[in-house]
């Protein structure tokens, strides 16, 4: 499939060649003295790792922020001990992966990701996951998948940087979000949330709409349902004690609303292979 992706106008300047998951991986490491032929995107979405280039240089990768191994550098890198990462990675390849790394300095070191970016890359990345496993041979499907990775690593490189007034309503979102994820057993209402925050309602769903895509309370739903998710592929729940995890007593309701937000039944995602 390399050598078609390789010849073909369409995909040859930027493809996927690898792509996987891998949560909570503890043990996790790997390590390549003579570099890779492909450029290594690897974003971190919960826990710490690390990463050493050239033997010399060692970063640290922690949540929600994306780091690049550009193509023929020696590296190796794991998961923290203490805290294993949970990461997003793909394998991209094409004259075109090293003009993009240099135009957004993607290899200067970690790139800490907005909220809006990060759930675009998730929302991105879930679907050309989900794809490739799907249709692997497909030059249509690769060719679909190539032009959303490129769209998707150009809008991280712009929104990584960012002013202050940038900074101070991602201060808020993490703020908001953080409120969320530290409750994902319960229910929580916008007028508390509005109030931790210490912003108006109205001003907390501009914000919320505006850099994720999502409402707050759809937004706390969706966070719940990728804790569910999570739960589903790592744990021997059954899915009625997932459901009640993430507060949904209802399982009925909740593989519902599962399908709903992922186009699949909580047992069908619990036998799609992952990594």
């Amino acid at each position: 499939m390399q050598t078609e992706l390789n010849r073909s106008e369409l995909t040859r300047d930027l493809f996927i060649s690898d792509i996987g998951f891998f949560p909570q991986a503890q043990h996790h490491y790997r390590e390549r003295p003579e570099g890779s032929d492909a450029h290594i995107f690897i974003f971190c979405s919960d826990g710490e790792g690390w990463i050493e280039l050239d033997q010399q240089r060692t970063i640290a990768l922690t949540q929600n922020h994306l780091a690049v191994i550009p193509a023929k550098t020696p590296h190796r890198y794991g998961a923290s001990s203490h805290a294993p990462w949970s990461i997003y990675w793909f394998h991209l390849r094409g004259d075109h992966v090293t003009s993009f790394i240099r135009m957004y300095g993607m290899d200067a070191g970690p790139l800490h990701l907005p909220i809006g970016a990060m759930s675009e890359f998730k929302d991105v990345f879930d679907k050309c996951y989900a794809l490739l496993s799907d249709k692997t041979y497909s030059l249509p499907i690769h060719t679909h998948v190539s032009q959303s990775i490129r769209q998707l690593i150009s809008g991280i490189g712009i929104s990584a940087g960012g002013t202050a007034k940038d900074k101070k309503r991602e201060q808020y979102l993490e703020l908001a979000i953080r409120y969320m994820s530290d409750r994902l057993e319960d229910s929580i209402k916008l007028p508390e949330l509005a109030k931790h925050t210490g912003l108006s309602k109205q001003h907390l769903i501009l914000l919320f709409n505006e850099e994720t895509g999502f409402p707050p309370i759809e937004y706390f739903l969706r966070l719940k349902i990728q804790k569910a998710a999570q739960l589903l592929s790592l744990t021997g729940l059954t899915i009625k004690e997932v459901a009640a995890t993430i507060g949904i007593t209802d399982p009925y309701y909740f593989s519902r609303l599962f399908k709903k937000m992922t186009g699949t039944s909580p047992s069908a995602y619990r036998n799609v292979p992952k990594g």
